[in-house]
């Protein structure tokens, strides 16, 4: 189980980190931009359903990807930040 996050991460890295290595983009912000669209387009034509079932296939495939548990438990943490429980849930 994972703990609210109150301090800064430890071993998540929180800053823009996306492109691919060796690349050099014209503006700082283009590589999230690009991933961002890729995100979206891979939603398009599915369901809820079918969208929610793919994002969190997406987030395992991720999740293994990275593997460090502590970085994973921070992640975690950082995102459940500032999200309400369900009403009438724990």
């Amino acid at each position: 189980m994972t703990s609210p996050l109150t301090t800064p991460p430890r071993h998540l890295n929180v800053q823009p980190n996306f492109g691919i290595p060796g690349e050099r983009y014209r503006h700082p912000y283009m590589p999230g931009d690009a991933f961002y669209d890729r995100l979206v387009s891979a939603h398009r034509g599915l369901s809820d359903e079918q969208s929610d079932l793919m994002q969190a296939r997406l987030v395992l495939l991720l999740a293994n990807h990275i593997g460090d548990l502590r970085v994973l438990d921070e992640a975690i943490a950082l995102a459940r930040r500032g999200v309400a429980p369900a009403e009438g849930g724990a």
